[in-house]
């Protein structure tokens, strides 16, 4: 009779062990590191700011629009945003007597790839100017209390802007980092310390879920430093 409990005790033991490993199979992202309780932890300027941000649940979307932020891209010395970004990011860039970006090569951070940019209507979209921190994002997250001057100014920053590719951007959407991180692995390092620098500026907060996905991507990038601009 012991012996019989014995038994059964073991291969109940074993069950629960082997539905235990069934879950972290099917779900892999529950075997990677969050923050507290990993020996892994990430290091740097990066992460030393990523600890500085207000950490709150995400404000309702309310009011949101992108004329929040301003009316369209910026001008400086005639030329507006998107170009000068364009300009910035491509390589080989033809620029037109109206600061227009004609033509141009990029080297796109989400995926890797190299797109020919030539300006036209079926073809500029192939690359577009991405708000690194979603402007929706950002506005339940903080920007709802900043000054229309201010949005306006987060809206148009190089340090908020990159050229990328056109699906890639559409595919993001307004997701934060815990809910899209660009298909190029390499670069999401670089990615996620220009958020933080943005919302380090513009004093956003971050949601929990977004820190943790933050944290694990710069564990693989001891050092990590924000970019100047």
């Amino acid at each position: 009779m012991k012996r019989t409990l014995q038994i059964r005790r073991t291969v109940l033991t074993l069950a629960t062990l082997a539905g235990f490993s069934a879950v972290l199979f099917l779900h892999p992202d529950l075997q990677q590191p969050i923050s507290s309780g990993s020996s892994e932890v990430a290091s740097g300027e990066a992460a030393d700011v990523l600890e500085t941000l207000a950490v709150k649940g995400r404000a309702p979307k309310t009011n949101y629009s992108r004329d929040q932020f301003g009316d369209g891209w910026r001008e400086s010395g005639g030329c507006d945003m998107r170009n000068i970004i364009l300009n910035r990011d491509l390589s080989d860039a033809v620029v037109n007597d109206k600061c227009q970006v004609t033509k141009g090569l990029l080297h796109d951070p989400y995926t890797g790839k190299d797109i020919a940019f030539n300006r036209g209507p079926d073809t500029s979209d192939d690359v577009q100017i991405d708000h690194v921190v979603a402007l929706s994002d950002a506005w339940q997250k903080g920007a709802q209390q900043l000054s229309t001057a201010e949005r306006e100014n987060l809206a148009n920053d190089p340090l908020e802007l990159l050229a990328v590719d056109g699906p890639a951007n559409q595919q993001k959407s307004d997701g934060d980092a815990a809910t899209w991180l660009p298909q190029n692995k390499p670069f999401r390092c670089q990615y996620v310390a220009r958020q933080i620098a943005v919302k380090k500026k513009y004093r956003l907060w971050v949601t929990t879920a977004e820190k943790d996905a933050i944290k694990r991507v710069l564990v693989a990038c001891p050092g990590q430093k924000l970019p100047a601009k």
